[in-house]
Order: structure tokens, then sequence, then C-alpha cells
């Protein structure tokens, strides 16, 4: 009896030393969260002292990550707000926002008073309604160490015409699918039928000529084992569309595409093209070990038509000048050349293009690019009508990214920042690029990466160089003694 009573008391204690824990760790919790919405209210505050609008011409925007850039429905302008920048050892977040001008190629910073929280990975979305407006919702703040988050749900609008921030409160936010009145400023939640897409991250949505919604893609993860996640690339595609035509019943269908489709991928990117297409950007593949991640970044393009259910590869053309050059050299050569020319030797491998970049620290960063090599002369180059057009030597562009901001205005391509990684250290980027989506012929850089904004400090650097130059100043002590010692074997 007093062994089973032990046990039993025993067993109560694990119970309680349970319950303290779980106390313990929640008030923790809300402790961290309490932080962090007093450095957010401290934020608001110092953003409260704005009391005018203020446009200011300025350099670009520094590097970033997980902004918005957004097309103004009426003139010719990007907006980029908002936004995150990790160096190695601190997170920044942003509220700033950005207006870049297309016709003068110059960039505006516009500091409006009352703006929304710092924030990043919101979404964003531009209506013409009301002369323009900017439509922005939720995202995440994170503490300096991005050790501690905050997610929001709330909900802002930016009146273009006046540049004017409202915030818009007593909305419902849910965790599935979910419709917005830009009417009545309220939220209906929608219930569809059929089977949708499983739980899931990061997934890009566009919308169909025929009011439908296309859901693609996506990263999500699995508990296989004690303490080990397993995650998941989907590459799979559902629309959502208004069943028999009605408003208020929506339904789920499993699509798949034909055509030339993208590999697997997530962390890629989504505007809408010409023709009711919609365009995908880079992105990384993971292969994810369980003590070790590494990924590759793409650069490429995609189009899906919606129309025909189908994926082209967007390749480029090449300038019309350097093909007229090239027709003209095949038409000159000699039929020895030619024949040479069409033979197997004579085919050409793809071409890598190597470009480093050194960064303020003395760090070289190594971007490599693979191009699809031009179509062997004398060869006639396909027509497939996989490609949207016709396959050609493509002019180095963006260099391979993930998470990349993009925008489509007058049929023109604008790629902004995004991130790649060079072993454990995190690149972000600030280039802007264009590509003119009717013409494809190449790439146009406006604004190149500056080397010098780019930061990244290693936790164990101090440690290291302190440990360093202790062993520097040994070492002359060390040869201090040794040459004590032969002056006294000279004596």
């Amino acid at each position: 009896m007093g062994k089973k009573g032990k046990k039993e008391k025993k067993g109560r204690g694990a119970e309680k030393t349970a319950v303290k824990m779980e106390k313990k760790v929640s008030k923790r919790s809300r402790k961290e969260e309490e932080d962090l919405e007093a450095l957010i209210a401290h934020f608001q505050t110092l953003d409260a002292k704005r009391t005018q609008i203020v446009e200011t011409p300025c350099p670009p925007p520094s590097p970033r990550l997980n902004a918005s850039l957004s097309v103004h429905p009426e003139k010719d302008e990007l907006i980029l707000f908002g936004g995150e920048y990790f160096n190695g050892q601190k997170t920044f977040l942003y509220n700033e926002l950005y207006v870049y001008n297309i016709r003068k190629d110059a960039w505006t910073k516009v500091d409006i008073p009352s703006p929304p929280p710092r924030r990043c990975a919101h979404q964003a979305v531009v209506v013409p309604q009301g002369g323009g407006q900017l439509w922005v919702f939720g995202g995440e703040f994170a503490s300096p160490s991005g050790e501690q988050f905050y997610h929001y749900k709330d909900l802002w609008v930016l009146h273009l015409a006046t540049k004017t921030w409202e915030q818009v409160k007593d909305y419902i936010y849910y965790n599935d699918v979910y419709a917005f009145n830009l009417d009545t400023f309220t939220w209906s939640k929608l219930s569809p039928s059929g089977t949708g897409p499983t739980p899931r991250s990061g997934c890009q949505m566009s919308v169909t000529p025929q009011g439908g919604i296309v859901i693609y893609g996506g990263y999500s993860k699995q508990r296989v084992k004690k303490d080990v996640d397993k995650g998941t690339r989907h590459s799979d595609m559902f629309l959502l569309k208004p069943e028999d035509g009605r408003e208020d019943k929506w339904v789920w269908t499993r699509m798949n595409p034909s055509g030339v489709k993208p590999t697997p991928r997530s962390g890629f990117s989504v505007a809408m093209a010409p023709n009711h297409q919609t365009l995908f950007f880079g992105g990384v593949c993971d292969e994810e070990e369980e003590e070790s991640l590494a990924g590759e970044f793409f650069n490429d393009l995609y189009f899906y038509d919606a129309t025909r259910n189908r994926w082209f590869e967007g390749q480029l053309k090449g300038p019309k000048s350097e093909k007229k050059k090239r027709r003209r050299g095949r038409r000159e050569e000699p039929e020895g050349g030619s024949k040479l020319a069409c033979g197997g030797a004579g085919t050409q491998a793809p071409v890598e293009v190597v470009k480093e970049v050194v960064t303020e620290d003395g760090t070289v960063v190594t971007i490599k690019q693979v191009l699809s090599a031009p179509g062997s002369a004398g060869q006639p180059q396909s027509e497939d009508e996989d490609s949207l057009e016709e396959a050609g030597s493509p002019t180095p562009g963006p260099c391979p990214r993930s998470n990349a901001m993009l925008a489509v205005k007058h049929g023109v391509l604008y790629v902004y920042g995004g991130m790649f990684e060079a072993g454990d250290r995190q690149v972000t980027l600030s280039d802007l690029h264009c590509l003119d989506l009717h013409r494809m012929e190449a790439w146009k850089t406006l604004v190149e990466m500056d080397p010098e904004t780019q930061e990244w400090l290693e936790e164990t650097d101090s440690e290291e160089d302190s440990e360093e130059v202790e062993g520097a100043e040994g070492g002359d002590e060390d040869e201090d003694e040794d040459s004590g010692e032969e002056s006294g074997a000279e004596d």
C-alpha cells in the first residue's frame, strides 16, 4: 500500500509540474506578445508626429523583402509599401511608401500622416474606385532579434487621390475562403462545394476572364517523426468559380493544365499579363535534409492561359538588330561552313553567365545564370506552340531569386527586389528590371543592385575577431620570448 501511494503521489506531482510548465510557457507567450505590441505602439507614436504630406524625390529604396508592389490604376506609377530586411543579426520592418514614375524613371518617398504600423508579408490590391485606392490587409511584425512575431489582421486603405490613409474597422476575419465588399466595407464567408486545396502557405492567386479564381502551388509541412518535419512543394491548381452563374454559390474544381509546366517550387511571384494571362516568375526549390537546407533559385518566366487551360514557357527572342545580323551571316556563309554548323559538333551548349558582386564588408557573392543557347546557325528555329515566343538568345536580366515583387503596366513587366542565398548568407536585392511582354526581346535593367547596401552580420564575428586578435598578440609574445632566448644563447 505504501509503494502504491508513493507512485500515485509521484504521478500527481508530474501532472502538477506539467500544468505549471504549460502556464509558464503561456505566460511567456503573452509577455512576448505584449512586448511586441508595446514596440508597435512606440513606432505608431513616432508616426503620429507626422502632420503633413511630404513628397521627397529620393534614390531607389533600400533592399527589402515581402513588400507589396502595386500598379496605380490611372497613372504610370508603381507603389511600393512596407517590407523587411535582415542583416544576419537584426530584423528591420518598414511602413514606408515609395512611388516609382515609369516615364521619368524616378523614385519619390511619400510621407503620409497616420500610416499603418510597420509590417511585411501583407496583402495589397489596387482598385479604381474614388480616384484609386490601395487596400492593405494583415501582415507580420517581428522583433529586432527575429525570434518573436506578431500577426496583424487589420485592414487599411490608401486613398491615392487625396493621399490619406484610413483604417477600416469592424471587419470580420476568416482563415478560409472569404470575400470583401468594396461598397459596404463588409466581409462575407464563402462555403464552396467540391474539394479544394489542402491547407498551405505561399500559394498564388489570379483571376480568369470568366470571373473565376485560380489557386496555384504553395508549401506545407508535415510531422514525419518526433522533432522532424517534411516540407511539401505543391504544384496543383484549383479553380474557384460561381456555380451556375450565381454569385452566392461557389464550387471548387481541380485543374490539370496542358503545356510546359513550371518545375515544383515555392516563393515564386505572380502578375497579370496581357490577354488575361497569368505570369509566374522565379522561385526556389528547397532540398531538405534533417539538418540542412539548400535551395536552387530560378529566374524563368511561365504564362498560364486560363481560357485554353494551358501553360507556356516564356522565352526571349533577343534584340531584332542582332537577329538580322545573324540571318545575313547565314546567307554569306560558304557551303562548307553551313554543313559544319548543321553537324552535331556545331551544337551549342547552354551558356553560364557568372557575375561577382563585392559587398561593403568585402564578401564576394557569386551569381550564376544558365542561359539557353541560341539556335545553331543554319538550323531553322522550331515554332513550338508551347512557347509564347520564338526561342532565342536572351540577355542577362534579373538574377535567379525568390519572393520578387512584380507589376505589369502597359504590357511591361517590372521585377523589383527579392532574395537569394549564397551559402549561409541571405542576399536581399533592391534592383529593378523591366521586360516588354509584347516583344519578349530582352530585359532592361533600370536599377542595378548596389553592393554597398548588402550587409550581413554573423553572430560569431565579434568573438572570432577577438580570438584572432588575442591569438595574434600571443604569437608576438612567443616570438619575443624566442628572440630573448636566442640572444641569451649568443651571450
